[in-house]
C-alpha cells in the first residue's frame, strides 16, 4: 500500500480528473509468474511465456475488480488501473507506473533492467494497481539490493540496457531504450507469431535462486 500517489496519478492521461479525486493511496497487487515457463527462456523468447503473460494480466485485472468490489463494500471509493494497457505507442508507455507503485509501497527495488525486483523472486511476477481512499497502512520503499550484478544488462539481446542504477527523478530513457527493445521483439516475430522477450526475467539472480 502506497500513500503520496499524486505525481503517479499525473501519468493517468485517460482517466478524468474527477474520477481519481480523493484517490491518494494505491494498494499494490502481485502475481507470481510460473518459474518452469520462465527457465525455458534460457535459450531465447518463446510463445509459451507471451501466452503466460497475457492470461496473468487478466489474471490481474480480475483480482483488481474483486478487489475493489470489497472496498466499495465498506463504504470505500476504488479504481482498478489496468495490469498492461500502453497509452503512447509512439515511446511504448503505459497507462500507469504499476513498478514504481509497488516500490514506493515497499514491495522490491527497480534494478537496472527497469523492473521490480522483489526479495522473494526477484523481477518474476506482474503487477496491477487498485487507486483508493480506504484509510489502510502504509509502506516504505525498499533500497536497491542489485549491487554491482549487471547480468540483466549483459544478458539482454536486444542491448537496450544503459546499466544505470534508478533514480526516480530521471526520465525511463536514461536506463532503457524501450525502441531497441521493441525491434528486437519485432524481428523474432518473424519466425515466431506472437512473441516477448523476457529474458531479462530469466537471468535475474534474485528469481533464478538455486
Amino acid at each position: 500500500m502506497i500513500k503520496d500517489i499524486d505525481t503517479l496519478k499525473d501519468n493517468i492521461n485517460f482517466i478524468s480528473k474527477d474520477a481519481i479525486r480523493g484517490l491518494d493511496r494505491g494498494i499494490s497487487v502481485a502475481c507470481k509468474l510460473s518459474g518452469v515457463i520462465l527457465d525455458d527462456i534460457k535459450d531465447g523468447p518463446t510463445q509459451l511465456y507471451y501466452y503466460h503473460y497475457r492470461r496473468m494480466n487478466h489474471l490481474l485485472d480480475n483480482i483488481a475488480l474483486l478487489l475493489c468490489a470489497c472496498i466499495e463494500k465498506r463504504g470505500y471509493r476504488a479504481l482498478p488501473v489496468a495490469a498492461s494497457q500502453t497509452i503512447d505507442k509512439e515511446r511504448h508507455h503505459g497507462l500507469f507506473s504499476h513498478k514504481l507503485a509497488a516500490h514506493r509501497a515497499g514491495l522490491g527495488w527497480i534494478g537496472k533492467s527497469c523492473l521490480l525486483v522483489t526479495p522473494q523472486v526477484g523481477p518474476r511476477v506482474r503487477w496491477v494497481t487498485v487507486l483508493t481512499d480506504a484509510p489502510l497502512e502504509t509502506g516504505q520503499p525498499m533500497s536497491e539490493r542489485c549491487g554491482s550484478c549487471t547480468e540483466c544488462v549483459d544478458g539482454c539481446p536486444a542491448h537496450a540496457f544503459t546499466g544505470r542504477r534508478f533514480r526516480e527523478d530521471e526520465p525511463r530513457e536514461a536506463r532503457f531504450d524501450v525502441h531497441k527493445c521493441y525491434a528486437y521483439q519485432r524481428r523474432e516475430r518473424e519466425h515466431l507469431d506472437s512473441i516477448l522477450c523476457g529474458v531479462c526475467l530469466y537471468v535475474c539472480p534474485h528469481g533464478r535462486k538455486e
